[in-house]
């Protein structure tokens, strides 16, 4: 299958590395995923794993018997936790809990929030030296910058904290637009 390599062995360590970061991107993603619950998008990103290492990874393998070879393999991985990373942020998939305590009157975030469709709870808490407000709001966490731009107008100097969420159900969500509406006629 990768008999080309007989002729071209220098580019065996490129292969190497590629290799092993799109191996381990995905297994960054099927980790994610797994973590989320995502009982349909963890396996098929497995097998795809799982088919690069056995059918690339474990071919090259048997051909690499040199220091540089072993370099572009700790590389790709190295590498390939990178851009996992890089792109599980791309893809900012989740549900996350947005905690915010101010010292201002939190019914005018509440408000701010649901005019920009988020929906948000408010408590009174007694804070180590006075009195706050504690909002809490549930969102998709690619919602998260938007979010932060909208508490940080409402209190420069507010205390917030974000915290994984793996499911909701029954709350004041935006509506999310499918795919398909954008390239629908009148919509």
């Amino acid at each position: 299958m990768f008999d080309f390599l007989d002729t071209y062995p220098y580019l065996l360590p490129i292969i190497i590395f590629l290799g092993r970061i799109i191996d381990v991107s995905l297994g960054t993603l099927r980790i994610i995923f797994v973590s989320k619950g995502e009982k349909y998008k963890a396996p098929l990103i497995g097998f795809f794993e799982v088919l690069i290492w056995i059918v690339v990874i474990s071919e090259i393998f048997s051909r690499a018997n040199d220091m540089l070879a072993y370099i572009s393999y700790a590389g790709g991985y190295a590498a390939g936790n990178f851009v996992g990373i890089l792109i599980e942020q791309r893809i900012a998939f989740g549900i996350i809990l947005c905690r915010i305590y101010t010292r201002k009157n939190g019914r005018e975030l509440v408000s701010i929030f649901n005019r920009n469709n988020y929906g948000a709870t408010l408590l009174e808490a007694t804070g180590s030296v006075e009195r706050i407000e504690i909002i809490e709001t549930v969102i998709e966490r690619k919602e998260m910058k938007m979010i932060e731009k909208l508490i940080t107008e409402f209190d420069p100097d507010v205390f917030f904290v974000v915290e994984d969420v793996r499911v909701k159900q029954r709350g004041i969500f935006p509506k999310t637009r499918s795919l398909m509406s954008r390239w629908r006629i009148g919509k």
